[in-house]
């Protein structure tokens, strides 16, 4: 019995997991950084991100592009060391999902 609960629960870890990670495309815009209640815990990498991040003055209408705010953002986003919701990487071109 222990042996299949173990597979059942093997089986439905990863979907779960799926289920909880944010679709990083969908995350672009008008973005304020915060140091609570955000709405995602991001972590700043130098290779192998989640999402490629170029910062823009106008215009953030593309996956991956980030206006900064201080104010009516479209995002809130901690910046954080451990536990983040995705990774990001900053670049000069070509943002967007990895």
């Amino acid at each position: 019995m222990f042996v299949r609960s173990l597979i059942v629960l093997l089986l439905i870890a990863p979907a779960t997991l799926a289920d909880s990670l944010p679709d990083v495309a969908k995350i672009y815009g008008r973005i304020q950084f915060v140091t609570s209640f955000p709405d995602y815990k991001v972590k700043v990498v130098d290779s192998f991100a989640d999402l490629h991040v170029q910062v823009v003055e106008s215009f953030p209408d593309k996956p991956g592009r980030w206006q900064m705010v201080e104010s009516f953002p479209d995002y809130k986003i901690q910046i954080v060391e451990s536990f983040p919701d995705f990774t990001i990487k900053y670049v000069e071109s070509f943002p967007g999902p990895q």
